[in-house]
C-alpha cells in the first residue's frame, strides 16, 4: 500500500493571516516547514497574493475566506485544513479593535462584533481543536494572540478590545490546565504596540509612533518579532511550556 505523504504533513491553522502579524506568522511557520491554512474575512486579493507567493504542491499554503462570527465555521476550517495533512497547531490571531473611542461612544453593533471576533470565535476554534484532538497522543499546540492592552486596559481608546484580550489570556491559562493531560499545549503571545495597519483601521494611522515614547525600548514592535515568539512556542524547543503568556512588548 502506498503511503500518502499528506498523512504525515504537519499543518497549522492561522486565523487572520493576510495582514500584519498574521501574515508574518504564516510566512514564518511556512518557512519552518509547516503546511498552512490561513483564514481571512474580506482580503481576497491579499490572500491570493500570499498563497501564490508561498504555496507549493509538496508544501501547501492555502487561504480560506471565513467569517469568524459564522456559527459552525470552525468545523469548516478544520475540515479544510485536514485535507492538507495532520493538523498539529492552531494560531488564533484574527482580531479587531473597533474605532478608537471612549466606551460611552461605542455602539452596540461594534460592541457585539468585537466580542464575537476577538473572544467567541477563538473559543469555538479552541473547542473544535479539543474535540478533534481528543484521541491523539502526539503533541499539539494552540497559540492565542493577546495584547498588552489586556494589562493596560487601553483607556480612552478601546477598553472592550482590551477586555477581550484579557479574557483570551484567562482562556489560555485555564484551557492549558484542562488539556495538558492530553498533550495539547495552550499558550498566548501578548504583543505590545506593533507597527501594522491595525492602527489605520482603528482611525489613527500614526498611533504606533505616537505611543512609542511610552515604550521602554523606544520603538513599536515589528510583526516579525511576534511571529518569532509563535514559532518558538509551536516548536520542539517549547515541549514543557503550557499555560504561559509571553509578553513581546518592548518592556511594557
Amino acid at each position: 500500500m502506498t503511503e500518502n505523504i499528506s498523512d504525515k504533513r504537519a499543518v497549522v491553522i492561522v486565523t487572520g493571516g493576510t495582514r500584519g502579524i498574521g501574515k508574518c506568522i504564516v510566512k514564518r511557520l511556512h518557512d519552518d516547514g509547516y503546511a498552512i491554512l490561513f483564514t481571512h474575512s474580506n482580503s481576497d486579493a491579499s490572500a491570493i497574493e500570499l498563497a501564490n507567493a508561498l504555496h507549493r504542491p509538496d508544501h501547501p499554503c492555502v487561504g480560506m475566506k471565513a467569517n469568524a462570527t459564522t456559527l459552525g465555521i470552525e468545523k469548516s476550517i478544520f475540515d479544510k485544513a485536514e485535507t492538507l495533512g495532520d493538523v498539529v497547531g492552531v494560531v488564533n490571531n484574527a482580531g479587531i479593535t473597533g474605532t478608537i473611542s471612549k466606551l460611552a461612544a461605542l455602539e452596540d453593533e461594534s460592541l457585539s462584533k468585537i466580542v464575537a471576533v476577538n473572544l467567541v470565535a477563538p473559543i469555538r476554534l479552541c473547542r473544535e481543536a479539543a474535540r478533534r484532538w481528543n484521541d491523539r497522543s502526539s503533541r499539539s499546540s494552540i497559540i492565542n494572540i493577546s495584547s498588552v492592552a489586556a494589562r493596560t486596559g487601553s483607556p480612552n481608546e478601546y477598553v472592550v478590545y482590551a477586555a477581550t484580550k484579557a479574557a483570551i489570556e484567562t482562556l489560555s491559562i485555564g484551557l492549558a490546565k484542562e488539556l495538558a493531560p492530553r498533550n495539547i499545549h495552550v499558550n498566548a503571545v501578548s504583543p505590545g504596540t506593533v507597527d501594522t495597519d491595525i492602527h489605520a483601521l482603528a482611525g489613527e494611522p500614526g498611533r504606533a509612533q505616537r505611543v512609542a515614547k511610552n515604550i521602554p525600548m523606544g520603538r513599536p514592535g515589528r510583526p516579525e518579532e511576534i511571529a518569532d515568539a509563535v514559532a518558538w512556542l509551536i516548536s520542539d524547543q517549547a515541549t514543557y511550556v503550557t499555560g504561559t503568556v509571553i509578553n513581546v512588548a518592548g518592556g511594557l
